[in-house]
């Protein structure tokens, strides 16, 4: 009897072509380029001109299956990461399936915020090993510049809008995924809101609110400094593995200052974390398969290579969560 296991199979992404520079910002807000470096790391981001969450999302997994030449119908499921949706109904995984006529998948989206990528591959592959088709396709993809206030230099300056895709597949033999650490904390989730509504019914009346993204940017610095760091002990402690056999980490792309210190407590030289925050600031979900996609593209990682990767992502909920993945 055949064993099977689940892989990463292939990449893709797909960001805005408007690219704002950190300068474009002050036309509109009190800030400047060298405030906006020195605290997060970011020069540039992509903003959309009208595409919206779906089309990013599209785009992306289109490249993925254009790399391996996937039939689409031999997809069975499709994950979109968002918390920026196009509506509520229907889902953005929904019109990624009929874009790509992945007429056989089923699809549905999860909102964890920016650790949405990692809890969709977590659902991902367990959800794969029992299905009759061998491909998934997991995406994280946002348009986050639809919910900032563009007056509120705390958080407008710091996120982008794009999307990465990847296509898991069931293969015999193989297996990608080692160990995971997932985790919430609702007590903490005031610290990042984004899209409120209010109730609105006959029965009630109630003041309006504008639903745009708030965060308390010191407390989520301080829970993912500390949060981070354990989660990836945790994993390499559950596979009795030495960082130093780790290649690469690859930590949502948030604040670069983040990264650093998080390289720092866990004695782990920087070299081994990719960086591409300067280019797209922090595009939430899209994050880590921007970044994963970007890495492969460029030759840092190699699918089939049997490099070992750790991903970890932190977000609103709060949530965070790390896998370890050999490639």
């Amino acid at each position: 009897m055949k064993t099977y296991g689940v892989t990463i199979h292939s990449t893709g992404s797909y960001v805005p072509k408007n690219i704002v520079y950190n300068d474009e910002l002050t036309q509109w807000m009190d800030t400047s380029d060298e405030w906006i470096k020195k605290r997060t790391g970011i020069e540039k981001r992509h903003l959309s001109k009208g595409e919206d969450t779906s089309d990013l999302c599209i785009e992306a997994s289109q490249k993925a299956i254009n790399k391996k030449k996937i039939d689409p119908n031999q997809i069975g499921l499709i994950i979109v990461a968002t918390m920026t949706p196009d509506s509520q109904s229907p889902s953005v995984s929904s019109k990624v399936q009929a874009a790509i006529n992945a007429d056989n998948a089923v699809a549905f989206d999860i909102s964890a915020a920016c650790s949405g990528f990692v809890y969709g591959l977590s659902i991902a592959e367990k959800m794969l090993r029992h299905m009759d088709y061998p491909y998934a396709l997991v995406i994280g993809g946002e348009v986050m510049s639809k919910t900032l206030d563009w007056t509120d230099r705390k958080t407008s300056v710091l996120f982008g809008d794009g999307a990465g895709a990847v296509i898991l597949k069931r293969e015999a033999g193989k297996e990608s995924f080692i160990a995971e650490d997932l985790h919430t904390d609702g007590k903490k989730g005031q610290a990042l809101v984004s899209g409120e509504q209010e109730v609105k019914n006959p029965m009630c009346k109630v003041d309006s609110k504008d639903g745009f993204l708030t965060m308390d940017g010191r407390a989520i610095f301080n829970f993912v400094t500390k949060s981070i760091p354990k989660s990836i002990k945790h994993v390499l402690r559950a596979e009795t593995m030495d960082s130093e056999k780790v290649d690469y980490f690859l930590l949502h792309q948030a604040n670069a200052r983040i990264i650093e210190i998080v390289s720092k407590k866990l004695t782990i030289p920087l070299n081994k974390f990719p960086m591409n925050i300067a280019h797209y600031g922090n595009t939430s979900a899209a994050s880590l398969p921007l970044l994963l996609d970007e890495s492969i593209e460029n030759g840092t990682i190699k699918l089939n290579s049997g490099q070992h990767i750790v991903l970890s992502a932190f977000g609103g909920g709060l949530t965070w969560g790390t896998l370890l993945i050999k490639v």
